[in-house]
């Protein structure tokens, strides 16, 4: 076996490992919610992020890949020494895909395309010194870090406060839901088939500007609209009403207005008490008080086991399913490139000995992604979601709803502005969005503390590794 042989196996096995962690971490954050509230089961999650994924990946992955990813290093540097190049990025998608691995273990959900990028940026600086960076284009990838969980967390808290107002404290929420459902079934698929022209299917080079992919937009979601109207006519409001006046604990006191009398009272007594402990006592018993009345489901009016509650959810159950499998399908045809973008630099090199600004990636190395971002979303993917779903916050489907939909949102909005966000970062966004408009006693907040760190380390966790294994990898095959 010659040494580009040996070479190429080793860069084919480090992109289906990288592919493995992508599939481990970055796959389980567009499913996350849905099994956290209950509207998909872990089992059922995996099977259908593995089906849109792969699609995605497959279908409408990149099949032209920068070879320097997301032009953080020079290209030039490395001419007249290619074989360095091929050391780096098989260092790259090492570095980075350890690093995934640590975090999807611990259940932190990191963003793979800061991994890579921060691995590529480790070993261009080492080789090629501090300026052989683009310095700017890392600036504003640290600035996604603030500005997409900013922004999708604002669109879920304004969304989930709404769907609050408008359903929840509706004497007659079913009824509610039927005539705001439709409106919102229009805007979800605008917002979807956008995300899916400008996210999901860039790669296909559909021929559309922001004013066609509008009006496929407005069509779609007029007909998605229409049918919603014709199976939500099935759901009968007035008899599950009529049937929640029959039930004797229909009647039961309403909780949130004797939390809000004991608050009051509490306040009064905080106004005529002068001890200072008295006081300190007081004011821990008044913020129990209303974290607890933040935190009743039933302060919408609604109790969480009655059947209207459920009939509502249900509801919501469909279009947060729908839009986690949008954000699936776009993620699989765009993070693909993680793993297959520098390994088709590697393959390119080793077999013309050229750096091409572009290469072209072979069908089979698309098909080796997305089997090992399914393999990875298999095995190891439940850590992540847990975390997502269960860990930062208590999610139902109206909740996840809204962090998803403020996620593909987000996604349309920053792809059209051309600001560089994360998936995995504005997702986690709007479930502290969703967290926040039901207080801040909702979130976990040391959770979220472990999030933030890991997001923080990712880029010089990427960039170590790689010039550790840049080097010795120079060491064994320069």
């Amino acid at each position: 076996m010659d040494y580009s042989t040996i070479l190429l196996i080793f860069a084919l096995l480090s992109g289906f490992y990288m592919a493995w962690s992508i599939g481990a971490n970055d796959v389980a954050n567009a499913m996350g919610t849905s099994v956290g509230s209950g509207a998909l089961t872990v089992k059922r999650a995996v099977i259908i992020a593995a089906v849109l994924e792969f699609a995605g990946a497959f279908f409408a992955g990149s099949h032209v890949s920068q070879t320097i990813r997301k032009g953080i290093i020079n290209p030039n540097l490395f001419a007249g020494h290619e074989m360095d190049l091929v050391f780096g990025m098989i260092g790259a998608l090492l570095a980075a895909a350890i690093w995934l691995q640590i975090a999807s273990y611990n259940g932190w959900p990191v963003s793979t395309t800061h991994s890579i990028v921060g691995a590529v940026l480790g070993f261009g600086v080492a080789y090629g010194g501090i300026n052989a960076a683009d310095w700017a284009k890392v600036g504003s990838i640290v600035a996604s870090w603030v500005v997409s969980p900013l922004l999708s967390g604002s669109i879920a808290f304004a969304l989930f406060s709404l769907l609050r107002n408008l359903i929840y404290k509706n004497p007659n929420p079913i009824r509610a839901a039927k005539k705001v459902t439709p409106f919102i079934v229009f805007v979800v698929f605008l917002v979807l088939t956008l995300a899916m022209v400008f996210k999901g299917l860039k790669n296909l080079h559909l021929d559309l500007d922001f004013g066609g992919a509008f009006l496929v937009g407005i069509i779609i979601g007029l007909l998605a609209a229409g049918i919603s109207i014709l199976l939500l006519r099935r759901i009968d409001e007035n008899e599950l009403t009529d049937a929640k006046k029959e039930r004797p604990d229909s009647q039961a006191p309403n909780i949130g207005k004797r939390v809000d009398k004991a608050i009051t009272q509490i306040e009064k007594a905080l106004a005529r008490v002068e001890d200072p402990s008295a006081q300190t006592r007081l004011e821990s018993i008044k913020a129990e008080l209303q974290a607890f009345e933040k935190d009743l489901d039933i302060e919408s009016g609604m109790d969480r086991d009655s059947q209207e509650f459920k009939t509502v959810e249900r509801i919501f159950i469909y279009l947060q399913i729908l839009s986690a499998s949008f954000v699936a399908f776009a993620h699989g045809a765009n993070d693909v490139a993680n793993s297959v973008g520098p390994l088709a630099a590697v393959v390119t090199i080793l077999q013309t000995g050229e750096i091409a600004m572009k290469s072209a990636v072979p069908v089979w190395i698309l098909v080796l992604g997305g089997v090992g971002i399914v393999i990875g979303l298999a095995t190891w993917g439940w850590r992540v979601m847990l975390t997502i779903g269960k860990k930062i916050t208590e999610l139902t489907p109206t909740r996840g709803f809204s962090a998803e939909f403020a996620t593909a949102t987000t996604l349309v909005l920053a792809t059209k502005l051309g600001l560089p966000v994360s998936t995995t970062h504005t997702l986690v966004g709007g479930v502290l969005g969703v967290g926040f408009a039901r207080g801040i006693k909702a979130l976990n907040l040391q959770v979220v503390n472990n999030i933030i760190i890991s997001w923080v380390v990712t880029i010089p966790a990427g960039a170590f590794g790689a010039l550790i294994i840049y080097y010795l990898l120079k060491a064994v095959f320069g």
